[in-house]
Formats: C-alpha cells, sequence, structure tokens
C-alpha cells in the first residue's frame, strides 16, 4: 500500500494559489484512475484506488500547510504505511515552471508543510515530487508569488503537467527515474507543438 500527499491550504479562495499544485495533482490521479469519492479522515480528505495492482491513498490534508504533518502522520501509522512508501507532492520554487524532480530525503528548503511532515515523522525519509512553479526573481516577491494564483497563461503548461502526472504515476511507485525522464520529455514535445 502507497500514501500519496498533496499539500496545499484548504478552502476555495486557495483553490488555484501555487501553493495547491499538491492538491491538484492528487485531484488529477483521482479522476484519471477512478478512486473512491474523497472522504474526511484523519484531518484530510481522502480517496482510496488501485494503480495496477497496487492500492494506493490519497490524502490532502486540510490542516493547512503548515500543519500538514497532523494529518500525514497519524493517518500513515492507522494503515502501517512505511516512510518509504510515501510519495509527497509539493510546489518548488527552486524549480523551473513545468519541471518535475523526484528525491528522497533531504531538507525542507524552507517548505513549511515538509517541515511539518518531518517533525511528525522524526524523520525525512519520504519521496518528495518537486513540481516547479518558477522563481519570482526575488525573495521580496516569493510570498506572493506561492500564495498567488496560476495565471491564465500558465494552464498552457500547468494542465498537461497534471495530466501527465495522473498518466504516468504507476511509473512512479516502480521506477521514479523513468516517471521523471517519461514526464520530461513529453513536456518538452508539447511545448515544442
Amino acid at each position: 500500500m502507497f500514501l500519496f500527499v498533496g499539500l496545499g491550504n484548504p478552502g476555495a479562495e486557495y483553490a488555484r494559489h501555487r501553493h495547491n499544485i499538491g492538491f491538484m495533482a492528487m485531484e488529477a490521479i483521482a479522476d484519471k484512475h477512478g478512486f473512491s469519492n474523497w472522504k474526511e479522515k484523519s484531518k484530510g480528505l481522502v480517496s482510496e484506488g488501485r494503480l495496477g495492482t497496487d492500492k494506493v491513498i490519497l490524502l490532502k490534508p486540510q490542516t493547512f500547510m503548515n500543519l500538514s504533518g497532523e494529518s500525514v502522520q497519524p493517518l500513515a501509522a492507522f494503515y502501517k504505511i512505511p516512510l518509504d512508501d510515501i510519495f509527497i507532492f509539493h510546489d518548488e520554487l527552486d524549480l523551473a515552471e513545468a519541471v518535475l524532480k523526484v528525491k528522497k530525503g533531504g531538507g525542507s528548503a524552507g517548505h513549511n508543510g515538509l517541515k511539518s511532515i518531518t517533525g511528525r515523522f522524526g524523520s525525512p525519509d519520504y519521496y518528495r515530487v518537486r513540481m516547479g512553479i518558477g522563481h519570482p526573481g526575488s525573495k521580496a516577491r516569493v510570498n506572493g508569488h506561492v500564495l498567488g494564483n496560476f495565471k491564465d497563461e500558465d494552464h498552457d503548461w500547468l494542465d498537461p503537467l497534471l495530466d501527465l502526472v495522473a498518466k504516468r504515476t504507476s511509473d512512479l511507485l516502480n521506477k521514479p527515474n523513468d516517471f521523471v525522464a517519461k514526464i520530461t520529455q513529453e513536456m518538452k514535445e508539447i511545448k515544442n507543438v
């Protein structure tokens, strides 16, 4: 069993924020693979389904970003899911828009959702699916960028990226490097069209 967590902030006013790209990824995966309806559990919204033969739990914490660990860790404990089988999908300032990277462990790079999750587990040894949202260019503009809505023109890359993440999710479970390589190649092809 695997746990996929999309980070974001609850509430309609935050739905289109760059910080909520993790929520958007969970919704795309649930829709693409016919997962169950979202239900409240462990201070979050949970949807269940299968990717091939693997059972997967999707979680959108409803605790606000800074307290994400309060939702993630108890749910993982309830289902007895080890850190090796947890994937956190989140926005990444240090990656250009539409760039995707996967890594296991490491620091939070100032991401408060990751800080909260690592604090609750006492270890950073889970997978991170880092979804690039680009950097605004100066530190003073970071909060407004992260907590700002995606612009209409961003959907030229955002919608295909979310679709590919959902389409290629099975690769993530088996070969994370293939997951990244395939999406990177397909995004290059989409941008050249």
